[in-house]
């Protein structure tokens, strides 16, 4: 373990010096893994006993508790120690009661305690109060830590009780806010994550509820050590699977997960090494206290260590160069788009404004919109946080407001002031500027402006793409370097990916232009004619060829949760080169869509917008950096605002709003498209430069390019497509219309280092589709077609073969070789994952509570499964072909048409719930007649059968009830918050004997939701 020694930048001749050499580092700054010679055989005992001794050698104090009695004495006793306080009984019954174990509490709630509000104050027998810390976060070493493990709790599960023991957990002061779940080497980290997943839903709020104090989460086998906050994004309300209980909970994503590395991005998993660094006191403390940001989502982040150690490196710059001028006093942040930066500002910013002498901390940016973003994620993180500055006016109130701490504006206000105010007492302040994305105008003469007046101040920047000498252009040929002074840190596209912290792209090459035939795109461009490449015949073929393979390339037969709504696929963006590109493209799109919908009445069209303004150079600048667009249309030329105005136009008649191109209008117009974009409601939005830089979209996952591209704008737009979603988003897909393979190749080497191509790029096609047969031949010899596993080995076996599967599968589905594989057939596919589903719902809904099962951590791919289901059309096709055929007859496929519809049904999960609607259907359908409207009828009979039977037996109001049904199916989702559902319960007195209304509200939310579920998406 080293905490000195200079590194070498990658790819390139800087070198940098860690700013303090210090044990009191977070992240140690590099990390030397010891191989030590045992290589025999370790139990997950065994690892777990290594475990707790290396804890108590590292002064943790070691404790036997196994009772909810023994850990709230302890709790007790340490909070005593802590607050040099003794408490009386009814003290403490009190305290306990009010402040600690609130049965109205859950996560969410306890998680505020701890990271808002860890003082309480605590109401004496005598009548005084007295302040009780239950975390001291200004003296951080103040704070005891114990370990206890194999804890044991009862809770609920698959509605009977069920005995929990959990591995290890981290006492701070007696509260539970660090547990570790391990299982043996070679067994998957995610079995691991899923028992933590289990126990949240199930025991971590029995008893006193303690346990759902837990902040962080660490899972490993030994090998693999990951770490994770407690409402890991994905975040769900009243999520029960198959128990009763349905208080607040959450839910986590793994894809979320971070792993541990040393302040050179060098991953440390081996569980020894995670204990003697993650587990130091110090760090882990750190973290507890500094370094988890609770959001107004109500969210718990905690950081990754490269955004730890880019935060306290800063501090640690301005600490050291108080005197300092210049770049000297300053530095630059390398983290690749996508990584987190407006975390890691935020919590920068943060820090900075707290620190002693320092007057103010400008966050600048270099555009409307970006401005407007970073100030929305600057308010997730806190409320109020930011004070945004909307003209030079208000800039100047703020920065004379002494209770204004932090600022978020654009370079060009601040530099307007600048000019307006000159030596004005704010410049000659001691002030941290951080300049988010430092490769644009920071540049130019309002940044030489800037740094000119702010001269006592710290200059910071964060860039994803910096500017290096091979990339640097014009006249002055400035580097990032240059401007702000020594890299601090750097975390490239290349460790995100490893991480998994950002998502790889897969890039493929259609070529649109073939003068003669061996000339290509890239000689075609090479001769600089733009009227070429905007030819109407060749943007035809591409908006064919777009619309041709939309589907495939979104993946818009895979379905997923975006938040309280389902979906299926993703979307996607088009990069044209120019305004007049882009006119074409919008007319074209629109022109093939009318023409395909007159074909064929059922086709859907696509929802597509645009968005453009003016910019000094539409196409790539000198070093490939996009040129920023105006936030306003007044600088269009007639012809292109005119056609702006067409295309709002469109847009407001396809989501009934009111937006043009006047100054004010034009920039709702972008908030609101950004909004409809990220919320997955239009399916393509063709932009030139806009949106293709400092925007994210979780659920965009293509690029269709037709534009020039290089350096930092490809990285900046490819990295559009590449952000972490859930697990049926695996990758960036970039489909380009040019010739880029040589300036991705470029790219790459200067952003990540010559191996990148291997991390950052899928491989082939061939790659994939091999391993995926192969995978087939082994489930078809393990399980063979018509059997199915027996025994919880075999069926583990097949659950975790089938997943692999599926997981392979779901790469393949976007490549269009693909579309004709028979390695697995449909109706086969169909049957296995029959089996799958049936072994999903019987292993999660378990009668016998006191027998778990060894499926019960093995991960179910369910999200991906729902790719390969059929939707209903399908289901009522094959009804009508039982109709017009027979029972009697069979299909091409060998089957009874009868059985068809039985096994369809079996392989969707979101069908399986509904097999006695459909069947009862098929029952009592008529002869004659058509099948889709005596559907409509038959659902609607049964939906109000079935909802009158809930109201009479549960005494319900009926014409509340319906009207909340109704207003669910039309929002997607059963609203179990809020005054809607109290309407519906009957009027109960308060007084009235054996009332329990939380537990009738409670059972009529469940009978509702389930419901909800059964007749959702069937009309």
């Amino acid at each position: 373990m080293s905490q000195g020694g200079g590194v070498e930048a990658p790819n390139s001749g800087l070198r940098y010096e860690p700013i303090v050499v210090s044990d009191e580092a977070t992240v140690v700054a590099t990390y030397e893994p010891d191989n030590g010679s045992d290589q025999g055989y370790q139990s997950e005992a065994e690892l777990e006993a290594k475990f707790i001794e290396m804890l108590r050698q590292q002064a943790y104090e070691r404790l036997h508790i196994k009772s909810s009695t023994d850990l709230e004495v302890n709790l007790r006793r340490q909070l005593e120690l802590l607050n040099n306080v003794v408490f009386s009984d009814d003290e403490w019954k009190w305290f306990f009661a009010k402040k600690i174990a609130s049965k109205n509490e859950g996560i969410v709630e306890k998680t505020a305690r701890i990271q808002e509000d860890p003082i309480q104050v605590l109401a004496r027998d005598d009548g005084t109060s007295k302040n009780i810390k239950l975390l001291d976060k200004s003296n951080i070493h103040s704070n005891r830590l114990q370990v206890i493990n194999q804890y044991e709790a009862v809770g609920q599960g698959a509605g009977t009780a069920r005995k929990h023991r959990y591995d290890v957990t981290i006492l701070v002061n007696g509260l539970p806010l660090v547990h570790m779940e391990l299982k043996r080497r070679g067994v998957p980290l995610k079995e691991a994550f899923n028992q933590i997943n289990r126990y949240q839903r199930e025991s971590f709020w029995a008893d006193a509820g303690l346990f759902e104090y837990i902040q962080l989460f660490v899972i490993s086998n030994g090998t693999h050590t990951k770490y994770y906050a407690n409402t890991t994004r994905a975040r769900k309300v009243a999520e029960s699977e198959g128990g009763k209980r349905r208080r607040k909970q959450t839910s986590n994503s793994f894809e979320f997960t971070s792993w541990w590395t040393d302040a050179e991005n060098r991953r440390i998993g081996d569980l020894t090494a995670f204990t003697r660094t993650f587990f130091s006191k110090h760090t882990l403390l750190n973290v507890l206290t500094k370094y988890c940001v609770f959001d107004v989502s109500r969210t718990l982040l905690v950081m990754r260590p490269y955004q730890i150690v880019a935060a306290e490196r800063i501090m640690r710059r301005v600490e050291s160069s108080a005197k300092a001028t210049g770049p000297k006093a300053g530095g630059y942040i390398w983290h690749t788009t996508g990584s987190g930066k407006t975390l890691t500002s935020f919590k920068t910013a943060q820090l900075a404004s707290k620190m002693d002498g320092i007057d103010k901390v400008l966050f600048v940016v270099d555009r409307k919109d970006l401005d407007y973003q970073t100030m929305l994620e600057y308010n997730r993180f806190e409320k109020d946080s930011v004070n945004g500055s909307r003209s030079t006016a208000e800039l100047k109130r703020q920065l004379q407001d002494r209770n204004a701490s932090i600022i978020v504006t654009t370079i060009q206000k601040l530099s307007r002031f600048i000019e307006q105010n000159k030596g004005h007492e704010i410049t000659e302040g001691h002030v941290v500027l951080i300049f988010d994305e430092c490769h644009r105008s920071q540049f130019g003469d309002m940044g030489t402006a800037v740094r000119k007046a702010f001269r006592r101040s710290h200059l910071f920047g964060f860039t994803g793409t910096p500017i290096f000498p091979q990339n640097a252009g014009g006249a002055t040929k400035d580097t990032t370097e240059k401007i702000f002074g020594d890299r601090l840190h750097s975390y490239t596209i290349l460790d995100a990916i490893n991480d998994g912290n950002v998502l790889p792209f897969r890039v493929s090459y259609q070529n649109t232009v073939r003068a003669a035939d061996d000339v290509e795109d890239k000689q075609v461009v090479g001769i600089d004619t733009e009227e070429v490449l905007r030819h109407p015949e060749r943007i035809r073929k591409i908006v064919a060829y777009v619309l041709d393979h939309f589907d495939t390339k979104t993946m818009r037969t895979q379905g997923y949760s975006l938040g309280e709504k389902r979906v299926r696929g993703f979307n996607s963006m088009l990069a044209t080169a120019s305004i007049p590109a882009l006119k074409i493209y919008y007319d074209e799109f629109a022109r093939q869509q009318t023409e395909r919908a007159v074909a064929d009445p059922a086709y859907q069209r696509l929802k597509i917008a645009t968005i453009f303004s003016y910019a000094v150079n539409e196409d790539e600048e000198v070093g490939g950096i996009l040129d920023d667009e105006a936030m306003d249309a007044d600088q269009l030329d007639a012809s292109s605002r005119d056609f702006l105005a067409r295309a709002i136009s469109d847009y407001n008649a396809d989501f009934g709003t009111t937006y043009d191109t006047s100054a004010a209008k034009f920039e709702n117009y972008y908030k609101d498209l950004a909004r409809r974009v990220k919320d997955r409601e239009v399916d393509l939005v063709i932009v030139v430069n806009m949106f293709l830089t400092g925007f994210d979209a979780t659920t965009l996952n293509t690029l269709w390019v037709d534009k020039n591209l290089k350096s930092h704008g490809l990285i900046q737009a490819f990295s559009r497509t590449n952000r972490i979603l859930n697990s049926v988003k695996a990758y960036g897909n970039i489909v380009c219309f040019r010739n880029l393979e040589q300036a991705v190749d470029d790219a790459l080497v200067l952003f990540g280092n010559s191996e990148a191509n291997e991390v950052v790029l899928l491989k082939p096609y061939t790659y994939y589709h091999a391993a995926y047969v192969g995978l087939v031949e082994q489930l078809l010899e393990q399980c063979p077609p018509g059997t199915e596993p027996f025994g919880e080995a075999q069926e583990r076996a097949f659950v975790v073969l089938f997943g692999r599967i599926l997981r392979v599968r779901n790469i393949l589905t976007s490549f269009d070789e693909f579309a004709h594989d028979e390695s697995l057939p449909p109706r086969r596919l169909q049957n296995y994952t029959s089996v799958y589903n049936a072994l999903w719902e019987r292993h999660r809904k378990r009668d016998n509570g006191e027998k778990e099962s060894i499926l019960d951590d093995v991960v179910f791919e369910i999200e991906l499964i729902k790719q390969v289901e059929v939707n209903f059309d399908y289901i009522l096709m094959l009804v009508q072909r039982w109709r017009d055929e027979g029972q009697a007859n069979i299909g091409e496929d060998g089957r009874m048409p009868l059985r068809a519809i039985e096994d369809a049904i079996d392989a969707s999960p979101s069908l399986r719930n509904k097999k006695d609607l459909i069947m009862d259907f098929v029952d009592s359908m008529s002869v004659t007649g058509d099948v889709n409207d005596d559907w409509r009828v038959f659902v609607t009979r049964r939906r109000e059968a079935e909802l009158a039977e809930i109201i009479d037996a549960e005494r319900l109001r009926a014409e509340q009830t319906k009207s909340f049904i109704e207003a669910a199916f039309r929002d997607g989702a059963i609203a179990t918050n809020g005054t809607a559902i109290t309407q519906v319960l009957p009027p109960v007195s308060r007084f009235a004997k054996d009332n329990n209304l939380g537990a009738k509200k409670e059972r009529v939310i469940a009978k509702l939701t389930e419901y909800f579920e059964r007749f959702s998406k069937l009309t």
